[in-house]
């Protein structure tokens, strides 16, 4: 699976596609922003609709670090999202 790290207010984040497949699997796919490990780890979640007819890996891989950011910046905690099962424990 294809991953980037993205570095936000200096906390390093682990970025990678969900892998959920939605009716709109050809038009956007979810990513998952995760830093930590165990207990201490926190997720995020946002969806991306890429330009184009692209695959979820090259679109992921062809992201700037800038849009990266502000696609961290309009994410939310992984308890909204079906592609994190709605876990709170995720914080």
């Amino acid at each position: 699976m294809a991953r980037r790290t993205l570095e936000v207010d200096g906390e390093r984040w682990n970025v990678y596609p969900s892998g959920r497949v939605t009716v709109y699997d050809r038009d956007e796919f979810g990513l998952v922003f995760e830093k930590g490990e165990g207990p201490e780890r926190v997720r995020r979640v946002t969806r991306y609709a890429p330009l184009g007819a692209r695959r979820w890996d090259v679109a992921l891989a062809e992201l700037s670090e800038r849009e990266l950011a502000a696609l961290f910046r309009q994410s939310q905690p992984a308890w909204t999202s079906p592609e994190t099962h709605y876990d709170r424990r995720a914080r």
